[in-house]
């Protein structure tokens, strides 16, 4: 059973966790919710179309403007306590790698932190453990925060994610996080080529066979844009498409930016199983 905040999420459910980038310069939405008000409608629109938790970012993954510690927390931690406010029971999830931001949206009513870089601060893990919420453990391949991979190689990348993620699960759990809070994200596109997150696509299942909770994010990624020759706002198509070769294959939680048509292929992957 997966437990985030109050809410449980059975087996072989399938949960949506809605996109909010509090960021002027996300590759997506160009800052279209970086303004406080527009990020909390966002929010507000995300629940109503049947997100089951909400994911609040305010750095940018992908190279940029600096954004120090202080910058971080003002994005996110007002934000967070105004979504626990109006929506007390949905999850609140913080895309963040910095044990500091994490401690301060604890605190302000986070559920989980979801570290997409790999766990490039193991404080993380302890945070999630003092105030016992759920921790999203990644492979970024070693990678420092906001770069992207250069002639990347694995000997097998599929191995490497999965020893890699397992190892930070294993770590969690003995310092305090409550197994039935941790997910393990294969983290496509981070520390990988387009090759690599094919290859983890295909083969998702030998992640899933490992008994943890698998979170996928590859709403509109670029290994989706380069296969398909799409720009990012033709991916919506093949967005869908890979998440319902993953949901197939056991992936519990969907990182998306598309609510409404997640939720629908979520329901078309389940009926056909």
């Amino acid at each position: 059973m997966l437990r985030l905040g109050t809410r449980e999420f059975p087996p072989d459910s399938f949960g949506i966790m809605a996109v909010l980038n509090r960021t002027p310069d996300s590759f997506f939405d160009r800052g279209a919710t970086y303004g406080f008000d527009t990020a909390l409608d966002a929010a507000d629109t995300a629940v109503a179309e049947g997100a089951d938790i909400v994911d609040v970012g305010g750095v940018k993954a992908g190279p940029g403007d600096e954004v120090g510690v202080a910058e971080e927390i003002s994005r996110v931690a007002d934000l967070v306590a105004a979504i626990r406010e109006r929506h007390p029971t949905i999850p609140i999830s913080v895309d963040t790698w910095r044990c500091e931001v994490a401690d301060v949206v604890a605190q302000a009513g986070a559920d989980l932190i979801n570290d997409t870089w790999g766990g490039v601060d193991p404080r993380l893990a302890e945070v999630a453990a003092a105030y016992g919420i759920g921790l999203v453990c990644a492979h970024a391949g070693g990678l420092t925060p906001r770069t992207r991979p250069h002639r990347v190689a694995y000997d097998d990348v599929a191995e490497a994610m999965t020893s890699h993620v397992i190892a930070l699960a294993e770590r969690a759990v003995a310092v305090g996080v409550e197994p039935e809070r941790i997910l393990v994200d294969p983290a496509h596109d981070f520390g990988k080529n387009t090759w690599h997150s094919l290859e983890l696509t295909r083969r998702l299942g030998e992640l899933v066979t490992t008994g943890w909770p698998v979170l996928v994010a590859v709403s509109n990624k670029d290994f989706i844009g380069e296969t398909l020759g799409q720009p990012v706002p033709e991916r919506g198509v093949g967005t869908i498409a890979t998440l319902a070769v993953l949901a197939w294959q056991g992936a519990r939680v969907f990182r998306m930016h598309d609510v409404r048509s997640t939720r629908q292929a979520l329901a078309a992957v389940a009926a056909l199983r």
